[in-house]
């Protein structure tokens, strides 16, 4: 099955006509970081992010091609993926091995899960994926359907979906770093948000981005760019290269810090220079970086990093308060000073990279923890009505009991 592809984000990612259902034969791989709210209190977000973009490099390794890109999605403190059915032993045992080597490694305790589509289908749950094309076999996962959200609840909070941590192979993992530094808002916040549609309204999705775009003029919103405001970092600091040294390897340790301070300062000078040093071209790589960023993504509802002004950031706002007092979606938002960049370049010469970016301090998680209170707020509040109207009934029930005469007369 081959997914379809979506180059306009805007008009074509809340149209279920751009995606392909997926089939009773793939499954929902889903990882997520246990212990963010300790880790981000500890000041390792940037941990946090890195292995989340491991898993996404891990399952790219093994389930694409130059031809057909997999659909993957990084969302901060976890990815999520579509997993054809030929590749579910690979991807299996490939999540089962980062649980082990973030648990070992980092100290991180990763969550992985396998859910098959076809029970979530038998649950009533649709899953619906899509490629983002950004050109020359770069894309990202695009997700529609309730399927995509139960698939992560369903690892969150029943153990049967999740997969014990076990040792082995963690194919291309060593494409990836993040050694650029936080990049601070140009324009005053940079804002994460999160919507998720509510039963019977997967169509306002379409209309509330539409709004939100309203809200922001066009070209600015992108958290990484323009270009001209980029300067590649000269080297790598130090945080950064301890990250990639906890990645399997064949090579030594001393020569995997050489080749990153070398690399580092090669596309370094090459900028300075105006953007050409011998075969490295620096302007060429910076405006495919800028392209080729996450910050709009859908997974089941939309996943947002915007750069916005405090003026935009009251209109969304406004926008998103009106959609979910309608009951048409619930929402979580949070604020921070900067973006965050992870890289996963392959060869950035023959512009193979795509770029993972998140608020600075986990926004994503940040604005998830917003929503997920919303959930339980609504829950206790459904759970509450319910309690009240069979109270109801058992008071009436007692109060006007039907006669032994009447009822026999209706038999």
């Amino acid at each position: 099955m081959l997914l379809k592809r979506i180059s306009d984000f805007e008009r074509e990612s809340s149209d279920k006509a751009c995606y392909q259902e997926l089939d009773a034969s793939w499954s929902i791989a889903v990882a997520d970081v246990i212990a963010s709210t300790q880790l981000a209190l500890a000041g390792r977000d940037r941990d946090v992010n890195f292995v989340a973009a491991c898993v996404v490099a891990v399952l790219t390794e093994i389930m694409s091609t130059d031809e057909i890109p997999a659909a993957i999605q990084f969302g901060g403190d976890g990815a999520v993926a579509a997993v054809p059915e030929q590749f579910h032993a690979e991807a299996e045992a490939a999540l089962a091995a980062l649980a082990y080597w973030s648990q070992t490694q980092f100290g991180i305790p990763l969550r992985v899960g396998l859910v098959p589509v076809a029970e979530l289908q038998k649950a009533g749950h649709s899953s619906y994926a899509a490629l983002h094309d950004m050109g020359n076999g770069n894309a990202f996962g695009l997700f529609l359907g309730s399927g995509i959200i139960e698939a992560d609840r369903w690892v969150k909070q029943d153990p049967r979906w999740r997969l014990a941590p076990q040792e082995g192979a963690l194919p291309g993992i060593d494409n990836l770093s993040c050694r650029w530094q936080p990049l601070p808002s140009k324009r005053g916040k940079v804002m994460c948000l999160i919507i998720d549609p509510q039963d019977g309204h997967d169509d306002t999705l379409k209309h509330v981005l539409s709004d939100i775009s309203a809200c922001v003029p066009e070209g600015v919103a992108a958290p990484i760019g323009p270009v001209h405001s980029l300067t590649p970092p000269a080297w790598p600091s130090w945080q950064s290269l301890k990250r990639e040294l906890r990645l399997p390897s064949s090579s030594s340790a001393i020569f995997r810090i050489i080749r990153a301070f070398v690399g580092s300062g090669i596309l370094h000078i090459a900028h300075r220079l105006g953007g050409r040093l011998g075969g490295v071209d620096a302007r060429r790589y910076l405006e495919s970086l800028v392209q080729r960023t996450d910050y709009r993504k859908q997974s089941g509802g939309p996943r947002l990093v915007l750069d916005v002004t405090d003026d935009e950031i009251f209109q969304i706002e406004q926008v998103l308060r009106g959609a979910e007092d309608d009951g048409r979606i619930l929402f979580g938002t949070s604020l921070s000073d900067a973006a965050t960049m992870t890289c996963l370049v392959g060869d950035f010469q023959a512009d193979r990279h795509v770029h993972f970016v998140d608020g600075e301090e986990l926004g994503f998680w940040r604005a998830s923890l917003v929503l997920k209170d919303k959930l339980v707020q609504r829950m206790e509040w459904v759970n509450k009505s319910v309690s009240s109207v069979q109270t109801a009934d058992r008071k009436i029930a007692l109060q006007d009991p039907v006669p032994v005469s009447d009822a026999g007369a209706h038999r």
